[in-house]
């Protein structure tokens, strides 16, 4: 960064083909933190070549499971010994508090820690056929070659959810994190390579993905690729991969319904409701965007949320004060606007926020109060899509079917929040709604060893947990005849 080369390409380091380059803003004020190299078309290739070599060609794919979390456990300590670093480095880059960062790379050092345990006691499965002298066994292998698009709202974070079950599977990979945030990858592969990862193993370009996307995906070199992103460039990667039957992890964002029940326990259901929704500014995929709740109580309720929203110190992530940062661009500010603008004429009532800061210290950073629109339906857009940002909406129901039927009223399925006093209508809720992760009384939380994804249009595959690892690994099966004998199928004459 700042004159050394930040793309790795087949082991070296080196600067962009044309010399192109990037400025990296902090959203809390737009003043450039970093100047990064800018790849192109002909740097991803050469990325996914030197990816492809390495697994062809090197040892890593057959290297023992013992190294392998060797390697993962030498790069989760230099994460920790560099983590302030790293988490400054995300707070200038996505403007999120410094609070939020470190505990963003405390979660990064569990994932590799955790699949250097879950690899560490993987074992082939031998299958009885009813013939000792058959030896069958189901083994794991490598899938190969991985391309890895992480988003900018969580870079390094959801990044190590692609590159540790990566690493520990034996695959070859190439990074492309958002161009919007790339500091903190960068930095995590000179630390992969201090830890002795192979040359080419990981390979880093880092760009925009209208540039860099089709000389990523549209490769018959690829063997899987892992995407986190937008909806549309999903199905776009989708459709890309289908025509060299590549195959596709994608997870696509969420329009995640919070439903509180008037038995709710009063101040625990406010709080999570406001921090599921204006945690990191909204810009959350799984961020509970849709409060959906009981008539009886909505009213005191959506006042008592009003009341907390306007409380919520917004602020430079440096500034130990801050309870919330900026929205990460000036261009992704202005799509929340719009969307307030949105609600606003399609008749939500306005209850909160819907407007910048009045704080003169605040004017150069891409800030934006918190907001609640009420009175909303499945009718309006603001309702229906991902606003990613700190907007939140109100709908009401009646009876429990009637919040059932609202909370998979989405095209998408990643993530969803219950909050009843009742254990089996808790349990009835949870079950029905159709989402990946469903929080009952709680609302946010994920672990390393439980399986991330979505339902529908949220994507398909998962990651973390068992099958995040699976999702890096081929299955073979291997008959071994230990005493082959003639089949004498054919008898001849």
């Amino acid at each position: 960064m700042n004159g050394d080369p930040d793309l790795l390409i087949g082991g070296r380091w080196t600067h962009a083909a044309d010399g192109g380059l990037r400025q990296i803003t902090d959203p809390a004020n737009g003043a450039v933190v970093a100047t990064v190299d800018e790849a192109t078309p002909q740097d991803a290739r050469d990325a996914v070549a030197a990816a492809r070599a390495a697994f062809d060609e090197g040892s890593w794919a057959a290297t023992p499971v013992i190294d392998r979390v060797a390697l993962l456990l030498r790069i989760a300590d230099l994460l920790a010994r560099d983590k302030e670093r790293l988490a400054r480095l995300e707070t200038a880059d996505t403007g999120k508090t410094l609070v939020e960062s470190r505990i963003d790379i405390d979660d990064v050092i569990s994932v590799f820690r955790y699949y250097a345990g879950l690899v560490g006691v993987q074992s082939d499965r031998q299958v009885d056929v009813g013939d000792p002298a058959v030896i069958s066994r189901v083994v794991r292998e490598p899938i190969g070659v991985c391309v890895l698009i992480a988003p900018w709202n969580y870079p390094l974070l959801q990044m190590s959810w692609k590159v540790a079950p990566a690493l520990a599977a034996g695959c070859t990979m190439v990074l492309k994190p958002s161009e919007v945030t790339p500091l903190s990858t960068i930095e995590f592969a000179r630390l992969a390579e201090e830890a002795g990862v192979p040359a080419g193993v990981l390979n880093l370009v880092q760009g925009s993905g209208a540039v860099l996307g089709t000389a990523l995906t549209d490769n018959s070199e690829v063997d899987f690729i892992s995407f986190t992103g937008g909806l549309a460039t999903g199905r776009t990667i989708s459709r890309v991969a289908a025509e060299h039957v590549t195959k596709v992890a994608v997870e696509l964002g969420g329009k995640n319904p919070h439903i509180v029940f008037a038995d709710a326990e009063w101040n625990s259901a406010v709080d999570h409701v406001l921090t599921g929704v204006f945690l990191h500014s909204g810009q959350v995929c799984s961020a509970g965007t849709r409060l959906i709740i009981e008539e009886s109580i909505a009213d005191d309720f959506v006042a008592e949320l009003a009341t907390r929203a306007e409380r919520i110190r917004v602020g430079p992530g440096l500034d130990p004060a801050s309870e919330t940062g900026p929205l990460v661009s000036e261009e992704h500010r202005a799509k929340v606007e719009a969307y307030v603008a949105l609600g606003i004429s399609e008749g939500a009532k306005l209850v909160t926020g819907g407007a910048r800061p009045d704080d003169p210290a605040l004017r150069d950073g891409s800030f934006y109060l918190p907001t609640i629109f009420d009175r909303c339906d499945r009718s309006m857009r603001l309702v229906q899509e991902e606003t990613f940002g700190p907007i939140l909406t109100v709908e009401r129901f009646s009876t429990e079917a009637e919040a059932i039927r609202l909370g998979n009223d989405t095209e998408y399925g990643l993530a969803a929040g219950v909050r009843t006093s009742d254990a089996a209508r808790g349990e009835r809720v949870v079950r029905a709604l159709r989402h990946g992760t469903v929080w009952l009384n709680d609302f946010g939380y994920y672990t390393a060893g439980a399986e991330w994804g979505g339902f529908k249009r949220s994507g398909n595959g998962r990651e973390l947990g068992p099958t995040g690892l699976a999702e890096y690994q081929e299955i073979k099966h291997i008959w071994h005849n230990t005493a082959p004998k003639p089949a004498e199928w054919f008898k001849g004459v």
